[in-house]
């Protein structure tokens, strides 16, 4: 039986198939230990070191647009709320996302990672320009061929975005998870905003994704559909567990919640089902100079599995 090594961090909706209570028929997926996810996207991104791999949504779209050699399945594993992705000072002169105009804001790692664009998304929804900002980067992107536009620039080497942000260095900070009590969300109750948002645009921000080596899809055309079907099942069994109360982590007390107000999966997986969440992405990212083309939404997944939906 071929043995396919995949990349995806254990959790809720993928548990059953990384349990192995889901298999592949025909496959044996072997995962990979790597700890620190983000560095198997890079793996996978620059040397295709995966069969199958998770990925962060925006850094699949730019590797796409610059030739790469794997495609997205609809499967849509993490999903979450960025409105207090962006901190600043608790006592300084930034209150509301437009006083960030002309300001110095870090961002964590790469321009491209796909919740610091959900972040600068909602600060443009909230007034600012983000071409009127200098962003800071405390790393590079996964995408070595991607140019960010002019107004993104390396932050200094041997600094942290935290220290920098306590001198005044910088203006504020976007996903860098800083825990201090100076340091709080720019946007105040950060996760009501997101609910709101959901409630009333019906927009839950996707994370990451699954993608497959093309070569392997060539060889086999019904894998794709294969692996639909699994990440479905083993998504169904989580949420059937969040129906009956399963609280194990922030992530479930999240899903749990949608899943009481909405009423309905809050976990969809299919082109269709995220359709609008999709486009809007790609909106940001073009906004954001990461897109510089016109990806089509059924040009980024495989063709066999546009239809299924789950």
């Amino acid at each position: 039986m071929p043995e396919l090594l995949t990349l995806t961090r254990p959790q809720g909706a993928n548990r059953a198939l990384v349990d192995g209570e889901i298999g592949l028929p025909g496959y044996s997926l072997a995962f990979a230990d790597e700890p620190v996810l983000v560095k198997g996207f890079r793996k996978m991104v620059r040397g295709l070191e995966y069969d199958i791999a998770e990925m962060a949504l925006t850094t699949y779209l730019t590797a796409k647009e610059h030739g790469a050699a794997f495609t997205a399945l609809p499967v849509f594993l993490v999903r979450g709320f960025h409105h207090g992705k962006t901190q600043v000072l608790r006592d300084g002169s930034i209150s509301t996302p437009k006083d960030l105009a002309g300001a110095r804001v870090g961002v964590n790692r790469g321009y491209t990672v796909t919740a610091g664009v959900w972040a600068r998304a909602a600060l443009a929804e909230h007034g600012l320009d983000l071409d009127s900002v200098t962003w800071m980067l405390s790393g590079d992107e996964h995408v070595a061929t991607y140019v960010p536009p002019t107004n993104v620039v390396p932050a200094p080497e041997g600094r942290s975005l935290e220290e920098m942000l306590l001198a005044g260095e910088l203006d504020a900070v976007v996903n860098a998870g800083i825990e201090h009590p100076d340091v709080v969300p720019l946007i105040p109750e950060p996760t009501e905003a997101g609910i709101r948002m959901l409630l009333e645009r019906g927009i839950f921000p996707i994370n990451h994704l699954v993608v497959v080596k093309d070569s392997l899809l060539a060889e086999d055309p019904d894998l794709s559909v294969a692996l639909f079907e699994a990440f479905a099942e083993a998504k169904r069994r989580y949420v059937q567990k969040l129906g009956r109360g399963l609280v194990e982590s922030k992530d479930d007390r999240l899903l749990g919640r949608i899943l009481a107000e909405t009423g309905a999966d809050p976990l969809p997986y299919g082109l269709e089902a995220n359709r609008k969440v999709l486009t809007e992405l790609l909106e940001h990212a073009r906004a954001q100079h990461i897109l510089t083309g016109s990806l089509a939404l059924e040009d980024v997944f495989v063709a066999n599995t546009l239809r299924l939906h789950d």
